[in-house]
Parts: structure tokens; C-alpha cells; sequence
């Protein structure tokens, strides 16, 4: 048989990589639940502040399926705060006005040719948005292909994110009859430019608010006009995951945005994302058989007309299929099925799980990973003293869980200590293999504790034999009286255990014991450390110091007798205090430098070099100043004698 084609390899792999996709298919893992509402709600619910303010908080509190506490208020609100010469503040008006019941407002002839006229091709795609918002908030008559010719023509100039949103709103509020086509196409260039994060979430980089903006008018669009968007499922959830990602609302038109997509994601008729949680904990047991789930929508409202189906459960560790096909039942808000019925070994088990009920259901399939909890028993415990020369038979002594042996068993160079006992499922009676299941032998007197790993046999049995000439460095061949403790755990287990088995003497020999008996108990405090700074090294002999001296001060003594012979002139030195105190503090620096050669160290003698060098510092400023004045003084008496000789 001929070998495949590079073709027929092409296709296969990438039907592999189809069902790998498939099978790691995204599930929505950001939603608004209860305490996000109630946020969400608190920022919207704030009071009015102006007719922008009052149009986020109404509208999007509408979104939410909650209606203003006091419509009337707020509906003389907007009346008395609403400028009629104003696009922008006639769109909000007439936007909250069309939600709040049995508010009208009579619009002047000199308002509707206000907005008539901002509909046009001069004007900005935001005034657009604005002036046809406000004409079908308010009901008046428009051309809708008027203004969708001149939408078009500004789009075609204003190529931004937020410009192309508020045209998909803007095509909303046209007449269907007006040929949409073309901004309805603006979706799908809108999602080519989302950014894509790490596969899980989808945003533009304008950030949360433009992206919930997006959502909520491309859905508001396509029900318009009956079209569904070019947003694919994926795609669906990553934005929900990003738009949902935010918990806090920093400012009343962030709220609003996300109020608005959560509405769009809740109410549309094409997409209608679903989440598929387990109530509490996804863990069944003998106690608690029921599996509840609750299917909501993003906003975390109930879907109960729905169907819930378990395709199939499967265990994670033997890749067994153990139930498929088998329908919850609704019982209240929840979605019950009584796992146990099958009577499943304690472990994991992943559940596919499917809800219809609605073809615009996406994210209807998960999988759920549940834990099957049990209880465990302890049976045929024996505890024995073996003969290492095997001349003596066995002593074996068995224990019932959770009872501690009498008497104590000893372990020494003659003898070995056993322990084996079995565990097995409390409910079923089955044999388990725990994850954890240790032996901790304590020192009674010293607190030193060695833990070993118990391990099972072919037949299940867990076995663990103490020969102390091989176990003594574990113990330090610290001889004693240890109590031994059986601790099994396992994160399917209900009742994990620790118990007291037995006690145990423990002897090594004497040539082996350690000359001192330390404690091994790691909670104590540890011994304080004392760092040792290296010692100085020895100073030169004083001979050697002082000629060293001698030599380094010749030069001075030269200078002074080159003085005395040649003549030195101290005629411009003055007496002043700037002049003597700057004379002094430069000698004190001189005599500090000998100081820090003989007594100081660095930090004393730089505390005392700032103190004496911001001092000479002022004072030799002082006298240099004063030497200064004196010069020009003199330079302008040479001058004026100069010019009165002249005359």
C-alpha cells in the first residue's frame, strides 16, 4: 500500500490540531455575580449632577433591568438642566427621557433645526451621533438616507475606534428601510483591530469602557437590523472575559459602558453567553450525593427553562467512562444529579456538561472536574517484634483503629519492630491507596521526630519494619521511648487521620550514641550568632612613626627657615575675626586629620570634619569678600589720583 500523500498528511494534522482546539474550547471566566451588581449599581445610583450624568445613570441602570427610584424627579431634573441650544445636552435629554415613563418634553421649532443641521457631512461623526440620537429619542421625523449619506461620508474621514462605535449607534436609530449594509461591514473591521491577550480576553487599546461601548452598539445594530454580527464565539467570550475583568468603577461613564454590554449580552437575538457553575464546591460524597449546578447569564440571572445534560463522566486517573447521557433535574434554582447512584471510587472525575434550551446559547458546553470524597478505614493492624535470627517467633499484637496498643514494643539491635495494616473505603469496602500515608516516630524526652513513607505491597498491604542498625542515622542513635503515629491524608478523604499507635523503645548501641542528646524539635529559638570583626592589624613601632613624621614635616621646616632668610611679608594680612576664625578652622581640619591617624574612625571624624569645614567654609567667604571690597576701593582711589594729576 502506497504511503500517504503530503497532502492527506496536511489534512490529518490539521484535524488533529481541530479536535485539540475543540477540546480546549474557551469558557467564559469573568461575569457580573451579586456583589459586582451591587458596585455596578452604587456608582450608577449616584445623584444627578448634570443631564450627562442623569443620562449614564438612567440609561444604564436600564440596561440593568432597573428603573430610576424617583422617574419624576428625575425627569424635572433633566427639564430644568437640559440647554436647548446644545446637540450634545438635547442627545441625553432625549435619550434618559425615552427611558423614564410618562416624561415628554415639547420640542421648539428652533430645536428641531438645530438638529436637522447638525446632520450633515460638515459635521463631526460625534455630532452626527448626537443630532440623530436626539431626533429619535425625542420622535421627530428624519431622513434616514440623509443622514446615513452623511455618516458615511465623515466616517470615511474619521477612521477611530470610538468614531466608528458611535456610527454603528448612530445606524441604530436609522430607519431599516435605509440601505445599513455598509456600517453593518464596520463590525467586522472593528474586531480585526481588537488586540488579542494572551488568548483569553480581547480588547481594543483604548481599554475596558471603548470595548463594552463596541458590544453593547454592534449588538444594538445587528437586532436592528436583524443580521447577525460578524463576531465569532471565541470571540464572544474572550470580550465578556475582558469587559467583566473589571470589578471596580472608577468613574459614572466607565458603569455605564459595562452596564450597557452586560444588557447587550443578556438581551440580544443572536449570542446569549451562559455560565454553568457548581454550587459550592464541585464534590459529591455518601453525605452529600447531589451535584448542584446553577445556569446563568452574565448578569448572573437564572436560566431555569433551560436543559442540563450530562454527556458523559469520566475518571481522571483510569480514563473510564462511567456514566453518559443522563439528564439533571431541576429542583428549585438549581440543577440536581445524584452521582452516587453509580456507586464511583473516591478520585476525580471530569464531567461534560451541556445545556440547551435556546440555539443562541454559546459557552453551553464545559467541562467540570469533580471530586468524589469517601471516608477510610483502618483494618488488620499488627504490630510485631521480630527476631533478627528468626530463633524466636514473631510477637504480634493487633490493634483496633482507633484504640492505642498496651504496653510498648521494643526495637534494638537483636530485634526489629513491624507494623502492617490495611485501608480500605468505609462506604464500599473497597481497598484505597491514599496519597499520604506516613509513620512518625516522636521522642518523648527530646521531641526529635523521623517520619517514614509507608508503602503498599502487591496485595494493598502497607508494611513498615524498623531495623535500627540500618535506621540509625535517621534517629542519630538517640536511644529512647518514641510514640508512633499513623497520619494518612488524601484530598478525596472526609476524615483524615492521625493516631497514637503504640510506643516504642528504641536502644542503639553505646559505642553509637551520641555524646549529648539534642533536641530536634525545629520550633526553638537558635542559638545567637556573635560576629567577629577582624581584629586590627598591629601598629609600626613609635621609632618607625615618628622618623616617618620627622620626613613628612622637613618640608615644613624649610619653608620656615626659607621665611626667615628671604623675608616673608604679612603686610595684607588683617586681623579681622572672618580672617582669623577661617585661619583657625583650616588648622583644626589639619589637626583633626592627626586625630583620625591616632584615636578616630571615619564616622567620628567626618561628623567633626562637617562641623569644622562648614564653619572655616562661611568665614573664608567672609574674608575673601572683605579683601574684594578693599581692592576696588583701591583700584578706585589709583583711578581718581590718577585723573586728578592728569588735571
Amino acid at each position: 500500500m502506497a504511503a500517504p500523500g503530503p497532502r492527506l498528511r496536511l489534512e490529518a494534522a490539521l484535524g488533529f490540531l481541530l479536535l485539540l482546539a475543540c477540546a480546549q474550547a474557551l469558557v467564559p471566566s469573568h461575569r457580573l455575580d451579586a456583589r459586582d451588581l451591587a458596585r455596578l449599581r452604587a456608582v450608577l445610583e449616584r445623584p444627578f449632577t448634570d443631564v450627562r450624568a442623569a443620562f449614564y445613570s438612567i440609561v444604564g441602570l436600564s440596561s440593568l433591568g432597573v428603573r430610576v427610584a424617583d422617574e419624576k424627579a428625575a425627569c424635572k431634573f433633566i427639564k430644568s438642566h437640559v440647554d436647548s441650544s446644545s446637540v450634545e445636552s438635547l442627545f441625553y435629554a432625549a435619550q434618559a427621557m425615552q427611558v423614564l415613563s410618562g416624561c415628554e418634553v415639547t420640542i421648539s421649532n428652533e430645536t428641531r433645526e438645530l438638529l436637522l443641521a447638525a446632520v450633515s457631512e460638515d459635521s463631526s461623526v460625534t455630532q452626527i451621533f448626537h443630532a440623530v440620537g436626539a431626533l429619535s429619542g425625542f420622535g421627530l421625523p428624519l431622513a434616514s438616507q440623509e443622514a446615513l449619506s452623511a455618516l458615511s461620508a465623515r466616517l470615511s474621514k474619521e477612521e477611530s475606534v470610538l468614531a466608528t462605535i458611535q456610527a454603528l449607534e448612530t445606524a441604530s436609530h436609522l430607519s431599516q428601510q435605509a440601505d445599513l449594509s455598509s456600517i453593518v461591514e464596520e463590525i467586522e473591521d472593528l474586531v480585526a483591530r481588537l488586540d488579542d491577550l494572551g488568548g483569553v480576553y480581547l480588547q481594543f487599546e483604548e481599554g475596558i469602557e471603548t470595548t463594552a461601548l463596541f458590544v453593547a452598539a454592534a449588538y444594538k445594530l445587528s437586532d436592528h437590523v436583524g443580521t447577525e454580527p460578524a463576531i465569532k464565539e471565541d470571540q464572544v467570550i474572550q470580550l465578556m472575559n475582558a469587559i467583566f475583568s473589571k470589578k471596580n468603577f472608577e468613574t459614572l461613564s466607565e458603569a455605564f459602558s459595562i452596564a450597557r454590554a452586560a444588557g447587550a449580552l443578556s438581551q440580544n437575538r443572536f449570542h446569549l453567553p451562559i455560565i454553568i457553575v457548581p454550587d459550592g464546591p464541585a464534590a459529591v460524597s455518601h453525605h452529600q450525593p447531589l451535584l448542584r449546578l446553577q445556569v446563568t447569564n452574565v448578569m448572573s440571572q437564572l436560566l431555569t427553562q433551560v436543559s442540563v445534560k450530562l454527556d458523559q463522566a469520566k475518571s481522571v486517573s483510569s480514563k473510564a467512562t462511567v456514566l453518559q447521557q443522563l439528564p439533571f433535574t431541576l429542583s428549585g434554582d438549581f440543577f440536581e444529579l445524584n452521582f452516587m447512584n453509580v456507586k464511583p471510587a473516591s478520585g476525580y472525575y471530569d464531567f461534560s456538561i451541556s445545556v440547551d434550551g435556546d440555539k443562541r446559547f454559546i459557552a453551553n458546553k464545559v467541562e467540570l472536574k469533580v471530586k468524589v470524597s469517601t471516608e477510610v478505614g483502618i483494618t488488620n493492624v499488627d504490630l510485631s517484634t521480630v527476631d533478627k535470627d528468626q530463633s524466636i517467633a514473631p510477637k504480634t499484637t493487633r490493634v483496633a483503629y482507633p484504640a492505642k496498643a498496651k504496653g510498648s514494643f521494643t526495637a534494638d539491635s537483636h530485634q526489629n519492630f513491624a507494623l502492617s495494616f490495611q485501608l480500605i473505603d468505609v462506604n464500599s469496602g473497597a481497598e484505597l491507596i491514599p496519597h499520604q500515608t506516613f509513620v512518625r516516630l516522636h521522642n518523648q524526652k527530646t521531641g526529635q521526630e523521623v517520619v517514614f513513607v509507608a508503602e503498599p505491597d502487591s496485595k494493598n498491604v502497607y508494611k513498615f519494619e524498623l531495623d535500627t542498625s540500618e535506621r540509625k542515622t535517621e534517629f542519630d542513635s538517640a536511644s529512647g521511648t518514641y510514640t508512633l503515629y499513623l497520619i494518612i491524608g488524601d484530598a478525596t478523604l472526609e476524615n483524615p487521620i492521625l493516631w497514637n499507635v503504640a510506643d516504642v523503645v528504641i536502644t542503639f548501641p553505646e559505642e553509637d550514641a551520641p555524646s549529648t542528646v539534642q533536641s530536634k524539635n525545629l520550633f526553638v529559638p537558635k542559638p545567637e550568632i556573635q560576629h567577629l570583626f577582624r581584629e586590627p592589624e598591629k601598629r609600626p613601632p613609635t621609632v618607625v612613626s615618628n622618623t616617618f613624621t620627622a620626613l613628612v614635616l622637613s618640608p615644613l621646616l624649610l619653608l620656615l627657615i626659607l621665611w626667615i632668610k628671604i623675608g616673608a611679608n604679612i603686610s595684607n594680612f588683617s586681623f579681622a575675626p572672618s580672617t582669623i576664625v577661617f585661619h583657625l578652622g583650616h588648622a583644626a581640619m589639619l589637626g583633626l586629620m592627626y586625630v583620625y591617624w591616632t584615636q578616630l574612625n571615619m564616622f567620628q571624624t567626618l561628623k567633626y570634619l562637617a562641623i569644622l569645614g562648614g564653619i572655616t567654609f562661611l568665614a573664608g567667604n567672609r574674608m575673601l569678600a572683605q579683601k574684594a571690597v578693599k581692592r576696588i576701593a583701591a583700584e578706585q582711589s589709583s583711578r581718581l589720583a590718577k585723573y586728578r594729576t592728569l588735571r
